[in-house]
């Protein structure tokens, strides 16, 4: 972790960027008076949707289309509240 004062991090902020994006830094924290404002950090990288789908797979047993709209009377009913 470094710190850089908020002048010295507006002069150089693509540096700053390139540090925290090849690892030369984990965190840069930019000060004030001495007193610290803000954090630039990496953003987490984001996971990988594809693996999520079939996560379930297997769990559940196979449905039919009708067996899968056979209720939706009930939930309509449900949600426009004639049913209890």
């Amino acid at each position: 972790m470094s710190a850089v004062t908020i002048s010295k991090a507006r002069s150089s902020l693509s540096r700053l960027v390139a540090a925290i994006e090849t690892g030369r830094e984990t965190e840069v924290v930019i000060t004030r008076n001495g007193r610290p404002v803000a954090r630039l950090v990496p953003i987490a990288a984001v996971p990988d949707a594809s693996h999520r789908l079939g996560l379930l797979a297997g769990q559940y047993p196979p449905m039919t289309l009708e067996a899968f709209d056979a209720e939706n009377g009930r939930i309509a009913a449900l949600f426009s509240g004639e049913a209890t």
